[in-house]
């Protein structure tokens, strides 16, 4: 069974936070953005995922990173856990470690490329996106659901 077709528990370093998320697909993504980069500790990897449930959010801090989107994190060992749309019911990133069995997932693909520090690079052949080819996909989404 792949991860897209069941909930996977995950949580964060102290455990304040548990949470059970459902994949999109099986598939993992990273981000190199100086945003996601100084939140991280990092790169940002990434599921995405549709229904997620937080067993208690008593310790479940937001940052307003953008107009568009906020960063979740636990407020006690400061994990890094969710990448969230403000508006609706969007899309919502889970932090690829957070996950407790990461077996499943394939690394599909690397965004904000341009913005990735020279001194690193993942081995192997995938989409490499642009910042600009990002953010273009994104309204394109955007007006697709308008």
């Amino acid at each position: 069974m792949t991860a897209a077709a069941e909930k996977l528990s995950g949580g964060c370093l102290c455990g304040s936070i548990r949470f059970t998320a459902t994949p999109k697909n099986d598939e993992m993504d990273v981000c190199h953005c100086g945003m996601c980069r100084k939140w991280s500790g990092g790169v940002f990897m990434a599921v995405s995922c549709g229904d997620v449930t937080i067993e208690d959010d008593s310790q479940l801090g937001s940052y307003v990173s953008s107009e568009w989107a906020m960063r979740q994190f636990c407020r006690n060992c400061g994990s890094s856990l969710f990448w969230r749309l403000r508006e609706g019911e969007g899309h919502v990133a889970v932090a690829f470690q957070s996950f407790d069995d990461t077996g499943s997932f394939k690394f599909l693909e690397e965004i904000f490329i341009d913005e990735k520090p020279a001194l690193y690079a993942f081995a192997g052949e995938r989409p490499r996106l642009t910042g600009a080819e990002v953010m273009a996909r994104f309204q394109a989404q955007q007006e697709g659901r308008s």
